[in-house]
């Protein structure tokens, strides 16, 4: 795997240039937020539900063996195959060896954002095993060989003509389709075959229940019902920090996981796995794959409360205006350049830059993750460790010894103001100014706020400090 810093700039420009698909991504997701609001404002018990959340999940994850452990135990009463998956390497290994021993080699699978992290589709794929995506955002990204871009809807950033291209590809249909509902049903089509001949099948885990061992699957389209009791058997891949301590904690979660995610009240199918059907073998993957390591981390530590709504990628500036490949990891948007790095801290030292800090992520996280702050902790972790670019590092030093002295800097805001109005545009606009690539520079004011308040400050006012400088 590549260590070379993801250029998410760079990959944001090619995003940016593409009016038709920036114009969409941006008012869909934009969509999905005012919809998140609205069912917000419906339930008055809406920032109750928040703290309660965020409660649970910090409790849950300052006990985390504990629960583990008592997961494990219940989940084997109910007749559950618990394995526990240290790394993503680790966890393909033990999926291999459950499918070798089953003589398994058509796999269908709901969305799961635990195996894309794990890399769990091209290491089957030469174990002689036949990966298929049912989800129908996953499936369209598996045939055009690209990340999911959304951690809920992900080929969000793919317009209809798009798909029906891949469809045609792929499907042999009408590449000039623009029904959405037709693309459905050829998906549809095409994949009933592939799930009723299947020989295993795997979901991932939205929740996990300490109490009774079970698991919950949060859908919208049924396919992980199917991917669950069509095969006689039954592989979920969950993340450790997925657990709930007792059922009664489970309502808090569903009340806010699809109106964070979706603006909607309650996906249309909430499923609870309690053990493998008659007949049938059911096993559970726990996976850490960085997770304790994560838990440990004093400043990101509560990155691990995140319920996977991405409420946080819909309210985005950035994340909304350069789509979720340019971060060029399984998860992008906020969560995902404050989780990323925690995986690969050189490779994702850029993403933390990728915002403005303005807090709306903060803000409609459900269970109220400190998102940009962390994000601002990260800068100061990667400046510390020399993570920094190398012109960036410079900027900034010069940028803080500019704003160190105050005269200083005030005589440079007056020169920039000038240069503003005066200087040919190939001078303002180059290399130098990554900003200007895609928006114009301001319009120079015609006065400083320092100048308003020398000429508007109280009388008698002469001889403070402030007035010195």
């Amino acid at each position: 795997m590549s260590e070379r810093p993801v250029n998410h700039a760079r990959a944001a420009e090619h995003f940016l240039e593409d009016k038709p698909h920036l114009q969409f991504h941006d008012e869909r997701l934009w969509d999905m937020r005012q919809k998140r609001d609205a069912q917000m404002h419906i339930l008055p018990e809406w920032q109750e539900l928040r703290e309660e959340a965020s409660r649970i999940k910090e409790h849950t994850l300052s006990r985390l063996p504990e629960y583990l452990e008592q997961f494990e135990e219940n989940a084997k009463k109910n007749g559950i195959h618990v394995h526990w998956a240290r790394d993503g390497a680790e966890h393909n290994r033990i999926v291999g060896e459950i499918l070798k021993a089953h003589g398994a080699h058509n796999l269908i699978k709901s969305k799961s954002m635990v195996t894309e992290e794990c890399d769990m589709r091209p290491y089957l794929e030469k174990q002689g095993v036949r990966v298929t995506e049912t989800d129908l955002g996953e499936r369209i990204q598996q045939l055009d060989d690209q990340l999911p871009s959304h951690i809920v809807v992900p080929a969000v950033h793919k317009l209809t003509s798009d798909v029906a291209k891949i469809f045609a590809k792929d499907y042999n249909t009408d590449p000039n389709i623009r029904d959405p509902h037709l693309l459905a049903e050829a998906q549809r089509q095409a994949a009933r075959p592939v799930i009723l001949g299947a020989d295993s099948g795997m979901t991932g885990g939205n929740f996990v229940v300490a109490e009774t061992g079970t698991f919950v699957v949060c859908t919208n389209e049924g396919n992980a019902d199917l991917s669950a009791t069509v095969p006689n058997l039954h592989i979920a891949t969950i993340g450790i920090e997925r657990l709930v301590p007792r059922m009664a904690d489970l309502g808090v979660f569903v009340r806010l996981l699809s109106r964070s995610a979706l603006g909607s009240p309650i996906t249309q199918y909430t499923t609870h796995f309690r053990g493998p059907q008659k007949g049938g073998e059911m096993h559970v993957v726990l996976v850490d794959n960085g997770r304790s390591a994560r838990l440990g981390m004093e400043d990101f530590w509560t990155s691990l409360k995140c319920i996977r709504c991405g409420a946080c990628m819909n309210t985005c500036p950035v994340y909304r205006r350069s789509g979720g490949l340019s971060y060029g990891a399984v998860y992008s948007g906020p969560i995902g350049a404050i989780i990323d790095p925690t995986f690969n801290e050189r490779k994702y030292s850029t993403l933390p830059y990728a915002s403005t800090l303005n807090g709306s992520c903060t803000n409609v996280c459900p269970v109220k993750i400190n998102i940009h702050e962390q994000l601002y902790k990260w800068r100061r972790v990667l400046v510390q460790h020399h993570e920094m670019p190398f012109v960036k590092r410079e900027i900034m030093h010069m940028a803080g010894k500019l704003m160190g002295q105050p005269k200083l800097y005030r005589a440079a805001i007056k020169a920039t103001e000038v240069s503003l109005s005066t200087m040919p545009r190939f001078v303002l606009y180059n290399w130098l100014n990554p900003w200007g690539r895609h928006r114009e520079n301001p319009h120079p004011v015609k006065q400083t706020f320092n100048d308003w308040y020398r000429k508007n400050r109280k009388p008698g006012k002469e001889g403070t400090p402030e007035a010195k400088k």
